[in-house]
């Protein structure tokens, strides 16, 4: 909720609901506080009918989704394998991948499935079998792009056609741009007017804002401690 607006600022005023994403990680303060500071256009309004913790789900995640399919600049009808596609980036990455006309091979456990068709995709992939060998034979030839979500790097890679696209989401995670393959590399940055429809999205109930778990500000080092132990389905929030 917006406190105070800055001098010049128009769009915003003190009460207004809002989400907004700092990506400047080399200021002394970040996002563990009450209170933060965030540029206007880093801003965008709270998706109406979702809760503070729901709508803290979309500035990371979903922005960091949205931006590697970006990457990726896949037309509608192609196919993407989306690794992770449980977690927190890889489910907004399906349901927008789904959004957007492509054919997602999904990525996740097996007591995932059903989540994930209901999302949008339109393969699922067991993670314990081989996923080349999984993903080739859901789409010869190979998909059109990836999206690692999981951090596999090359183990996905070998599921893309010659001449295709792959996004990475953490930094160091690329692999070399073998066979043709476009490879990227994903930093989110912050994007208000992305945002902003990406938060009418999921106000219309067509992008899915899904909390792991809700944990005091005061629990923040156990917190990161279960992210770092991955298998988490969604987001989890620190709550002031």
């Amino acid at each position: 909720m917006v406190e105070t607006a800055g001098p010049g600022v128009t769009g915003y005023r003190p009460g207004d609901r809002v989400i907004g994403l700092r990506d400047l990680p080399d200021l002394p303060l970040g996002t563990h506080a009450e209170h933060v500071v965030l540029e206007a256009a880093a801003v965008a309004p709270a998706p109406a009918g979702l809760t503070p913790a729901e709508a803290a789900t979309l500035p990371l995640n979903a922005l960091t989704a949205a931006q590697a399919l970006d990457a990726l600049a896949l037309r509608p009808g192609a196919t993407v394998l989306v690794t992770g596609a449980a977690g927190g980036v890889g489910g907004f990455a399906v349901e927008l991948a789904a959004a957007r006309g492509l054919r997602a091979a999904a990525l996740g456990r097996p007591e995932d499935e059903d989540m994930l068709h209901g999302l949008g995709a339109t393969w699922f992939v067991p993670r314990d079998g081989d996923l080349t060998a999984q993903v080739r034979a859901l789409v010869p030839g190979g998909v059109d792009g990836a999206l690692d979500a999981a951090v596999l790097g090359i183990g996905a890679q070998g599921a893309v056609r010659n001449g295709g696209a792959f996004a990475a989401v953490i930094g160091g995670a690329a692999p070399a741009p073998l066979r043709g393959i476009r490879v990227a590399t994903v930093m989110v940055r912050a994007d208000g007017a992305a945002l902003g429809h990406l938060s009418e999205l999921a106000a219309a109930k067509r992008l899915t804002a899904r909390v792991a778990d809700a944990v005091p500000l005061a629990d923040a080092a156990a917190a990161h401690a279960r992210l770092a132990g991955g298998g988490l389905r969604g987001r989890l929030v620190l709550i002031p």
